[in-house]
């Protein structure tokens, strides 16, 4: 059930899951949790954060950024801050943070922004979690629209595109590719219950 901001007293460990809008955020959480979260009607609509809240863990869909349908620039802008804020309050209860990135559209909105000589959300989101000390699981969605036969190459660009020096594979603490539409989310669910595990919090595996 979602839960508003004054239902979170108590809460003592936080996952969050970041990213631009329409990556599937919310399809991922449900295949995880098995609940639903408030979504808006059109991508990019939803503006505050969603909650779901089992004993004292707290997990929180972040507003989707980037390209909002229908809010204008200083909208986003505003929203962009919000989440900023959100987790600059609440950095020493998010224990991880998960980035969720389309893997078949990352590398060319990437580019664009760098056309522009801008640094992209998603990066500066990824260097945020680093410089506030959360762990950080990079959650590649739609692994299946990736071209390549093996999208090992793209992987590779993807984690280089974000200082990790590839090949991915050395990252598996960190890069799990997923499949939300297919409920492949093995990789991302065996991340999570591993940061749980070092903080000796074995007992939340049941919500996983």
């Amino acid at each position: 059930m979602a839960r508003t901001k004054d239902d979170n007293e108590g809460v003592n460990i936080e996952i969050i899951f970041a990213g631009r809008s329409n990556v599937g955020k919310s399809s991922i959480i449900k295949q995880i949790t098995g609940k639903n979260v408030k979504v808006g009607k059109r991508p990019g609509v939803t503006l505050k954060p969603t909650h779901i809240r089992y004993q004292d863990l707290l997990i929180t869909d972040l507003p989707g950024f980037g390209f909002m349908s229908g809010v204008k620039d200083r909208k986003q802008d505003i929203v962009k801050d919000q989440i900023v804020r959100y987790i600059e309050n609440n950095t020493q209860r998010i224990r991880i943070a998960v980035l969720v990135i389309d893997g078949a559209m990352f590398l060319d909105v990437t580019r664009r922004w760098e056309q522009r000589n801008e640094i992209p959300i998603d990066i500066e989101l990824f260097e945020l979690f680093q410089e506030l000390g959360i762990d950080t699981i990079l959650a590649v969605n739609k692994i299946d629209k990736i071209k390549d036969a093996a999208p090992d190459s793209t992987l590779d660009d993807i984690c280089n595109k974000l200082n990790m020096m590839p090949p991915w594979r050395q990252w598996l603490d960190t890069v799990a590719p997923v499949c939300a539409k297919k409920n492949e989310i093995a990789s991302l669910k065996s991340l999570i219950r591993r940061k749980l595990h070092e903080d000796r919090r074995d007992d939340l595996f049941k919500y996983f």
